[in-house]
């Protein structure tokens, strides 16, 4: 049995923030932005929540799948911004949706999040524990965004998308590739809570994304090229009979330099990078359902999903549609 993905659906929050009102907060430009990054707005949370955007894009994905709450199995929500310490954002998902008998639960993978809980929920379908699967990348980046930093706040976004995976004998996942490696984990961070206990005279404040830009696109050109061509080889396909390579959505050169190393026409690598920016593990699941609302997607086709953050963590998906 393969997971197999039976619905989709997204959610972004109602103001948008393009070039220009980031030209108002920090020195920068439109033009100097979208040469960088092909970002040229995103999505920023007002009256929405990691709880609420996840809630909605969830709900969304299952009424695509045409199944009931009732039959889902397993709930896992990928994300680092959750609302609440504990409990897990899958928690409260799950309360929202009415998901009573799901086994519900978060990770923290960064950008590789969603590759990570596609892969987690396969092995659960595979082993037996459940048939039917709801994932979902949901992001409140904003908030952990300092708004003075022209190198990080001009690059992310907020947002939520989700996935329903079944138990397939036919299509779904094929084959996956993933990987981390912790020594490099001060190229992209956010520090969490302080110790403010008694032993401790200065309690500080949480820390903002911090990002080596540079050793990240180097990181991202290397290692993606290498994960998406090992699901290639353990599936027995070649780059050519992929429609699309579905990439994490961090900058448009990314994107060009894997398309010219894999040795694939650029239109195969869609992007939603000048609407959405980075929103890191709602980038695939969101990307992935609007070009499924879209009619992009026909049944047989295949996919490559591929994905790489903080941690560093990285991972590809080979899948049939």
């Amino acid at each position: 049995m393969n997971a197999k993905i039976i619905g989709t659906g997204f959610q972004l929050p109602v103001y948008v923030a393009d070039n220009d009102y980031l030209a108002t907060l920090v020195e920068t430009s439109d033009e100097w932005i979208a040469e960088r990054t092909g970002i040229r707005a995103r999505h920023l949370a007002r009256e929405e929540t990691t709880t609420s955007m996840a809630a909605d894009a969830a709900r969304k994905a299952l009424a695509a799948s045409g199944l009931r709450a009732e039959e889902i199995g397993l709930l896992i929500v990928a994300t680092i911004s959750s609302d609440t310490e504990t409990p897990s954002t899958a928690c409260r998902v799950q309360a929202e949706l009415g998901l009573s008998g799901a086994l519900a639960f978060d990770i923290n993978a960064a950008c590789s999040g969603f590759l990570y809980a596609v892969h987690i929920a396969d092995a659960f379908i595979k082993s037996g524990f459940c048939r039917n699967a709801l994932i979902v990348g949901a992001e409140t980046l904003s908030k952990l965004v300092d708004w003075t930093d022209r190198s990080t706040c001009i690059l992310f976004g907020d947002g939520a998308g989700a996935a329903v995976l079944q138990a397939s004998e036919k299509g779904g996942v094929l084959s996956q590739s993933l990987g981390s490696d912790g020594s490099r984990w001060e190229v992209l961070f956010c520090q969490g809570r302080p110790n403010g206990n008694p032993l401790c005279k200065t309690a500080g404040q949480p820390g903002y994304m911090r990002m080596d830009g540079q050793a990240v696109f180097k990181f991202a050109v290397r290692t993606v090229p290498v994960c998406v061509e090992d699901v290639l080889q353990k599936a027995g396909v070649s780059g050519d009979e992929v429609k699309y390579f579905v990439l994490h959505q961090a900058n448009s050169r990314i994107i060009q330099s894997v398309a010219k190393r894999l040795g694939q026409p650029e239109d195969k690598f869609p992007m939603n990078l000048a609407q959405c920016g980075n929103t890191s593990a709602a980038s695939l699941p969101i990307l992935l359902a609007q070009m499924n609302e879209e009619g992009k997607l026909q049944k047989g086709d295949k996919l490559v999903l591929s994905g790489f953050g903080a941690g560093l963590t990285w991972g590809a998906c080979l899948l049939e549609w």
